[in-house]
Order: C-alpha cells, then sequence, then structure tokens
C-alpha cells in the first residue's frame, strides 16, 4: 500500500506560480498511474492532470489548465509534481493527488472513482 502526501500550496496573486508535490511512501510509484484533482469550496471533486508510469509517461490535462499547469514524475525522489504557472483565481482549491495500479503501462485516469490512493490536500489559493 503506497501513502500520499501533498506539498507546496500556498497564497500566490493572479500570475504567479506554485509547484505541488506528492511525494509516496511505503511504495514506489514507478507502476502506479497518478494523477491531480482539486476541489473547491461548495464545488465537486474534478480533475486536473493525469499520466501514466509507462516509459513515455503520457499525460492528459483538463482544459481549463491545458497549456498552464504540468505534471511530473521523479523516480528518484517518488514524487510526482504538479507545476502551475499564470494562476488564475478559479483555480483557488484543495489540490489532492492520487495513484492506482493500472493494467499496463499506457493507462492513465481523469475519474478519481477510478483511483485507490489518495494524499490529505493542500490548499492553493489565488488572489486577484
Amino acid at each position: 500500500q503506497v501513502q500520499l502526501v501533498e506539498s507546496g500550496g500556498g497564497l500566490v496573486q493572479a500570475g504567479g506560480s506554485l509547484r505541488l508535490s506528492c511525494a509516496a511512501s511505503g511504495r514506489t510509484l514507478s507502476r502506479y498511474a497518478t494523477g491531480w484533482f482539486r476541489q473547491a469550496p461548495g464545488k465537486e471533486r474534478e480533475f486536473v492532470a493525469a499520466t501514466s508510469w509507462g516509459g513515455d509517461s503520457s499525460t492528459y490535462y483538463a482544459d481549463s489548465v491545458k497549456g498552464r499547469f504540468t505534471i511530473s514524475r521523479d523516480s528518484a525522489k517518488n514524487t510526482v509534481s504538479l507545476q502551475m504557472n499564470s494562476l488564475k483565481p478559479e483555480d483557488t482549491a484543495v489540490y489532492y493527488c492520487a495513484a492506482r495500479i493500472p493494467p499496463s503501462d499506457s493507462f492513465y485516469y481523469t475519474d478519481d472513482l477510478e483511483y485507490d490512493y489518495w494524499g490529505q490536500g493542500t490548499q492553493v489559493t489565488v488572489s486577484s
């Protein structure tokens, strides 16, 4: 079983950047599909970004963050990161990382119900 802990959230002005990190313990993330989700107050949790574990680490992004956010993996550190640039007030939310073992290395998932492991979340607040 893998445990996930997010960090890197905070308060930033619109147009600024933050880098979220999701550290894994208990197991290596090298064979897990991973993703980032977010939940704003009064709203449902929504997909942000996902990556497979295969050699090319296929990535997929929500339209709302495409071109601004980048998901990446660091096998040596056993982490998954989310680089967030050009932040907007509507990006304000609690951000969660998630992981699951997929049937093959090319799979990634955009549905939160597909994930088995979750972190506790980190707050990101973007002021206007």
